[in-house]
């Protein structure tokens, strides 16, 4: 079963880290520990049955406390389901901002790390032009680089 346990805001990989070290001291049937990204305050225990889990996090530093109803399987899978994006955004392609304080401006693709899914743009027609760093989803390809062959 899968448990919503709450932890104090920003800290939910120490407090994770914590639980993970006590699972391996202690004889209690505890199977993962997740921290889910943008879920703020929470982590999630997987645990063979509720006391089980109120017992592994009693008395933990930056827990506060776990919610009453564990979570079902499906609202789990919903919540591992991994997000892709639709657009390929690659060096030297030419983007639009969709979104954020440079919405509408048009900048050229300098640097693609998909593993945070961050660009490096430069802007164009702007007086200086300076990288600026932002994530994919704040802007769509208006045109592509053309591979020289």
């Amino acid at each position: 079963m899968f448990f919503v346990v709450k932890v104090t805001s920003g800290q939910e990989r120490i407090a994770a880290s914590m639980l993970q070290n006590k699972a391996t001291k202690v004889d209690l049937p505890i199977y993962s520990i997740v921290v889910m990204e943008g879920l703020r305050g929470y982590i999630i225990v997987e645990a063979e049955d509720e006391l089980s889990c109120r017992q592994f996090i009693t008395k933990e530093r930056n827990v506060k406390g776990m919610l009453p109803k564990p979570l079902g399987e499906d609202e789990i899978n919903k919540m591992l389901e991994v997000k892709t994006f639709a657009q390929d955004i690659n060096k030297g392609d030419t983007v639009e901002f969709t979104t954020g304080p440079f919405k509408g401006y048009k900048a050229k693709v300098l640097k693609v790390d998909d593993t945070k899914n961050d660009i490096t743009v430069e802007l164009m027609d702007v007086v200086v032009p300076i990288p600026i760093t932002t994530k994919m989803s704040t802007a769509k390809v208006i045109k592509k680089h053309e591979k020289e062959q």
